[in-house]
């Protein structure tokens, strides 16, 4: 599938995605990409995030794909069974592990727990090593329950602008090929 024949919905994370987060410059740079109000996002309230994720999917009129960082990765597979229409794929990016008491801020456990069933659409789940909201072993346990093809992201930390993934080519790259192997009539 071609961007231009999806609506790109990109799901961020806590705090959201400032101007040097890869998330913004995708969505500046896709033009099939927008960016969802998932609502307070410092201090985000899981219900309010899962209903304006489900209003977003419902308004699409294209495919829609999902790309999700941090615990926007988390809400997307938490509401993957309720969205209203059929989802063509999602690209999840450092997924947290929210059921870690250990987490902070600590409200991010209410996000959890992350669920163990196959997401009913193809996805990639992408982690780093060294990402200090979630050990490597939990992303790649989490990825293998939802059936979701696991990229090792390396040493990247939490892949965002704070680690050094401003404009993060390698993670266009990826994306630009699991866009490809989508399906137009999903």
């Amino acid at each position: 599938m071609k961007t231009t024949e999806a609506e790109i919905l990109i799901v961020p994370g806590y705090k959201g995605a400032p101007e040097d987060h890869w998330q913004t410059r995708w969505e500046r740079n896709l033009s099939a990409a927008r960016r969802v109000q998932m609502g307070e996002w410092q201090k985000p309230v899981f219900e309010d995030w899962k209903a304006n994720l489900i209003a977003a999917v419902e308004k699409c009129v294209k495919p829609v794909v999902l790309v999700g960082h941090s615990i926007g990765s988390q809400v997307i597979v938490r509401a993957a069974k309720d969205f209203p229409k059929p989802i063509a794929g999602a690209f999840l990016v450092a997924p947290p592990d929210v059921e870690n008491p250990s987490i902070r801020p600590r409200h991010l456990l209410t996000f959890g727990p992350a669920p163990r069933d196959p997401l009913p659409f193809p996805s990639i789940t992408i982690a780093s090593r060294n990402d200090s909201f979630c050990s490597f072993e939990v992303a790649e346990d989490m990825a293998a329950a939802w059936g979701s093809l696991f990229m090792d992201a390396g040493e990247s930390g939490h892949i965002n602008a704070d680690s050094g993934h401003g404009p993060w080519p390698e993670g266009l790259m990826v994306f630009s090929r699991f866009m490809n192997q989508l399906k137009a009539d999903a």
